[in-house]
């Protein structure tokens, strides 16, 4: 998957695309997939790089919400097991099966829980991870050794799927271009086109690096921008009413030591009425997150002071050494594009399910949902394109298609003492994964800014210096790509 490949199949199309695809999220990047494993000429189009927004910002979890269960949501909870499935089975390299423990300290946590757990076994069926049982507290400990005892009278563990969101949405966007379609990151939609009729038929796009002007026109044009996707519908009818309501939710990274085994911790109940992990990732350990509705997306969301307290405390009351903000290595944040209710309450209580909209001007816009079902979402939108568009009808491919699996960079010199990220690894992000930046590389094609961000801020003059080789980019690009990186580098630290 190469950028410049991409170019030139997009400039040697000269016919309209079946679909257009606005946003390189886990959602857009899905319809491109499956829109590609039917036929359908497809063409995406990403303001800034493949997952830059929610989709690299996830708790890394592929699961069924364990917590949707309480507010009897059987539906989802039930298309999001099977999907959990399906993905393990087709990326078997990129989501593994990860133990969870629900600690207890009341007395009737354990049937409380235990029940809600085996009915989770029960709608998983065929596709489950492994069954739920209770845990003396002998066994609790062994599997959480750094857990509070004080009041500890056992746990329940169960078990749910774990990933990495960014190298995943990369090797969909791989899987989606060996499928046939085209995929440019970069390159920012900046309008709509109509055909006589007033109908919304292509758009009008930059090439972020070059400057240079495009359009290209399509069957049907779909709105996948996760939080951004009301501007696009305004840009089509300044007069369409809201559908995203933003949500923020934020993740503090520590050290292995305050998770050093194989299983993560679920919290049941924190006061905001959400759910608390604390997970074992990448030899790191995560806790999240938090819901915090905000008024207005961006790109770049900064944790807020009083999200940063919630998880800390929240933490405390079930670790044996309490976390303070000297032991995070990390943190980040992501909005989550909830769908709008007609009833009142917070951004906790909204649905997770997905809507697709089909707007007068035959935008087609679908949100919510969440990074379990993308495949799910995809298959969805894709049906209803295709009918909106009369393109021929084609079954879904993607229930049974294979992801390509990551690529295993040669052994090279280390960037960082810290983590394992290679110098091979910078050069093949370049080369066949797209990456046009030292954030690219360091945010997403590695994870080294969610992990520990000094150590990250340390490595970007090499990762520039590398990069500036394989682009072609000389030493004023370099400097200002360290300090672009610095720049973004600062929200991820808390001193």
């Amino acid at each position: 998957m190469n950028r410049y490949d991409m170019y030139r199949q997009f400039l040697a199309w000269t016919a309209p695309w079946d679909m257009i695809v606005v946003g390189g999220g886990a959602t857009g990047v899905g319809v491109a997939l499956d829109g590609a494993a039917r036929g359908y000429r497809m063409l995406l189009l990403e303001q800034s790089d493949f997952g830059k927004g929610t989709s690299s910002r996830s708790t890394k979890l592929i699961h069924g919400g364990v917590r949707y269960l309480e507010r009897g949501n059987i539906s989802l909870v039930m298309e999001a097991l099977k999907e959990r499935g399906l993905l393990a089975r087709n990326a078997p390299r990129l989501v593994r099966n990860l133990a969870f423990v629900v600690p207890n300290y009341d007395w009737w946590e354990a049937p409380f829980y235990g029940l809600g757990l085996k009915l989770y076994d029960l709608l998983a069926g065929k596709y489950g991870f492994g069954h739920s049982r209770l845990l003396s507290c002998e066994e609790t400990l062994a599997r959480l050794p750094t857990l509070k005892t004080e009041g500890l009278r056992g746990g329940i563990i169960y078990y749910d799927g774990q990933f990495d969101d960014a190298r995943l949405l990369i090797q969909l966007a791989a899987t989606a271009a060996a499928q046939g379609a085209v995929l440019l990151n970069y390159a920012r939609v900046t309008g709509l086109m109509k055909s006589a009729d007033d109908l919304i038929d292509g758009v009008c796009f930059q090439d972020i690096e070059t400057g240079e002007e495009y359009t290209a026109r399509a069957r049907v044009v779909i709105n996948a921008a996760g939080p951004f996707s009301d501007a696009l519908r305004r840009e089509a009818d300044p007069s369409a009413e809201p559908m995203i309501a933003p949500s923020q939710g934020i993740h503090l990274v520590f050290d292995r030591s305050f998770l050093p085994g194989d299983s993560a911790i679920l919290v049941p109940r924190t006061r905001d009425g959400r759910v608390l992990f604390a997970i074992p990732w990448l030899r790191h350990t995560v806790v999240g997150t938090t819901d915090t509705p905000v008024l207005e997306p961006v790109l770049e969301p900064i944790p807020t002071e009083q999200e940063i307290d919630f998880i800390l405390e929240t933490a405390s009351l079930y670790l044996a050494r309490k976390p303070t903000c000297a032991d995070v290595l990390s943190v980040f944040a992501g909005i989550r594009p909830l769908v709008r209710s007609a009833q009142s309450g917070g951004t906790a209580t909204l649905s997770r399910d997905h809507t697709i909209r089909i707007d007068p001007s035959g935008l087609v816009t679908i949100c919510g949902g969440k990074w379990t079902t993308y495949r799910r979402m995809a298959e969805d939108c894709v049906d209803q394109a295709a009918m909106l568009a009369r393109l021929p009808e084609r079954p879904c491919r993607t229930a049974d298609l294979a992801i390509d699996p990551p690529h295993e960079a040669a052994t090279s010199a280390r960037l960082h003492p810290d983590l394992p990220y290679t110098e091979a690894q910078v050069i093949w992000a370049a080369r066949e994964e797209m990456a046009r930046t030292v954030e690219d590389v360091l945010a997403r094609r590695t994870r080294a800014l969610f992990l520990n961000a000094r150590a990250a801020l340390a490595m970007a003059p090499r990762v520039a210096e590398l990069l500036a080789g394989e682009l072609g980019r000389d030493g004023r690009w370099k400097q200002e790509q360290v300090a672009a990186f610095r720049q973004i580098a600062r929200n991820y630290l808390l001193s």
